[in-house]
């Protein structure tokens, strides 16, 4: 991946490690490839516990049993030997790495203990080495392991002089074959290297060394379909996860990355539990795992969720009506819109359809995050006969939000400044990847928000509220909800539960929909576009992407990329999504009949005579 993908490229790599994503990400395997014929194992297994003992420090670096140079695709190393002392317990060995904003340091071989059994061990370290070896600093991390049957679970504490940022566990002895992530399909890497990262790329989309987007934190390889060996965190917190497997002859040394909260400065952390499980299946290791994942964040079932309207349930159809473009060009001003309706009502029981509202507020994205009603699009009579008339038909109506974007070249910009994302490293997070107005440059004058901070999240909390109160529209769209980032301005996922909660208890038949979701996210969002993979599908319901291409030409409507192919065949039918209709500027005048056979598949799905 480049920086010059386009969003739904961006899109396809978010969605696509979710286990059965609509739309497939371009992962690193070839469709149809076959699983590995998996090698011989050599100090994996069984062999481990026959070289060391429990508790042997074994003297390794970073360079050992890997390919050196690599011989498929790889990610940035050190460019020589870096100490990764390591202590054999069950089939593995296992070193630590710590990270500060100025360093990166390894345990000091000459200061490492250990002792216990070969069902639990703890080991300790009163010091560290920089420089590749060449100098001491102070510090101290423990590391505390249990095995029951083939499952290790560890913990990990570190204590520097410095605030640490990421916390490393490198595992050796994971031995070859496909690789699966986010609970998604596996796939055969041949001799590359595989880089993971919950959520949203663990905050990595663009330039060198872009991990696959994963929505929930598990990556497993798999020497032969009987035999998986299953990495997932214990953390009851959305914070950053990457996962590193770094081919060998025969086995992966496997890094599970812990990133700490971004707005912290903490010299002690004690890092969440990580699990390696060996199990017989994927599927059973990804159970296992959404086991933990539905106690930590509170996911009920669709069926027994409390937070869906009754309305909801029934949607039978969603209905994506285009607004204003970036350029000012208007697809569907207010007027056409309730003409649009009008219509559709005759078609199907407007109280099975969901109106998206895109771009309802003045031209997409420059405008934000100012939501008022524009003069060009109908005005305030305009939008208030639509939504009136609309809800009166029965449609149940929704306008669009961005969760985290803001144009700074805006008069208000001053008032929300406060609320911009700065990632670990304090560098400001631009959203300044997307070529806007067509000069074939990406435009820069987006910041990326954090509902983490107070200015943006009552700014925009603000402005829903004065949507509903004013106009009593029955949901709420949050684009880009899934983008979590991990910031020095606040948690932004807790900042983004704040607000659902605080608009769900104002207005609690209001409802809040979202966009590409990661595992946490479910627990108070019940519908999406994007994302809706098998494994989601229990707990949430989804819809097409605002991007889907439009009947006719494949339109994207206010989306930047522009067209795509409209399949004139599935009519851009999915079942794993509820029917969605584009109507973008010809969609009514040109092409009136496909919109109405999408309406009679939708029908025919839901049962509607």
């Amino acid at each position: 991946m480049t920086d010059s993908f386009s969003r739904r490229d961006w899109l396809k790599t978010v969605a696509g490690a979710s286990a059965g994503a609509a739309v497939s990400a371009a992962a690193p395997a070839p469709a149809g490839a076959e699983p590995p014929t998996p090698a011989p194992a050599v100090q994996t297994a069984v062999q481990v516990r026959d070289v060391h003992a429990p508790g042997d420090i074994v003297d390794l670096v970073s360079t050992s049993d890997v390919f050196i140079p690599p011989r498929g695709r790889s990610f940035m190393k050190f460019s020589f030997d870096f100490p990764e002392p390591s202590v054999a317990f069950g089939d593995h060995r296992f070193g630590f790495l710590v990270f500060t904003e100025e360093n990166t340091y390894a345990l000091d071989r000459a200061r490492m203990r250990a002792g216990g059994t070969g069902d639990a061990l703890q080991l300790t370290c009163d010091g560290f080495t920089w420089a590749g070896g060449q100098e001491k600093a102070p510090g101290t991390l423990t590391a505390t392991f249990r095995r029951t049957g083939t499952t290790i679970e560890w913990d990990v504490v570190a204590e520097m002089p410095h605030p640490i940022k990421t916390v490393t566990t490198v595992i050796r002895d994971v031995p070859r074959g496909r690789i699966a992530v986010g609970g998604g399909a596996p796939f055969d890497p041949t001799d590359g290297d595989v880089l993971a990262g919950y959520t949203f790329g663990a905050g990595d989309l663009h330039g060198a060394g872009v991990p696959i987007s994963i929505t929930t934190p598990i990556a497993a390889a798999l020497p032969s379909d009987g035999d998986v060996y299953a990495l997932s965190t214990l953390d009851d917190r959305v914070r950053p996860k990457r996962f590193y497997f770094q081919a060998g002859e025969r086995a992966y040394r496997v890094e599970a990355i812990y990133e700490h909260d971004a707005w912290r400065d903490d010299r002690r952390v004690a890092v969440p539990r990580w699990r390696l499980a060996r199990t017989t299946s994927l599927d059973a290791a990804v159970q296992q795992h959404m086991q933990h994942v539905e106690r930590a964040f509170d996911l009920e079932t669709w069926e027994a969720r409390t937070d869906v309207p009754r309305w909801m349930r029934d949607v039978a159809l969603v209905t994506t009506l285009h607004g204003q473009h970036y350029t000012g060009f208007i697809f569907n001003d207010y007027a056409r819109q309730l003409e649009i309706l009008r219509w559709m009502a005759t078609q199907i029981p407007a109280s099975r359809v969901l109106v998206f509202l895109a771009a309802w507020d003045g031209r997409y994205y420059w405008d934000y995050p100012k939501y008022e009603v524009p003069a060009r699009m109908g005005g305030e009579a305009g939008f208030r006969r639509l939504i009136g008339e609309g809800q009166r038909m029965g449609f149940k109506m929704m306008p669009m939000y961005g969760t985290n974007s803001a144009n700074r070249k805006l008069a208000m910009w001053p008032k929300i400044a406060g609320g911009v994302t700065r990632k670990i490293d304090g560098d400001t997070y631009h959203l300044n990847w997307v070529d806007w107005n067509n000069d074939r440059h990406q435009d820069g004058w987006l910041e990326y928000m954090n509902l983490g901070a107070d200015p943006w999240r009552n700014w925009l909390e603000g402005r829903i509220a004065e949507m509903i109160e004013r106009y009593g529209v029955d949901a709420y769209f949050l684009d880009i909800v899934g983008g979590h980032v991990n910031s020095t301005t606040g948690d932004m996922h807790e900042g983004t539960r704040r607000m659902i909660t605080n608009l769900r208890a104002k207005y609690p038949k209001v409802v809040a929909v979202g966009e590409m979701p990661y595992d946490a996210l479910h627990g108070f969002i019940p519908m999406f576009h994007a994302g809706g993979g098998p494994l989601w599908q229990k707990y949430s319901r989804f819809y097409s992407h605002l991007s889907a291409p439009a009947p006719g030409r494949g339109s994207s409507g206010v989306h930047e990329s522009g067209f795509g192919r409209f399949n004139t065949e599935t009519l851009g039918l999915y079942p794993s999504t509820i029917p969605t209709l584009q109507v973008v500027d010809d969609t009514f005048t040109k092409h009136r009949d496909t919109m109405a056979a999408i309406i009679a598949r939708a029908k025919a799905r839901a049962g509607i005579a």
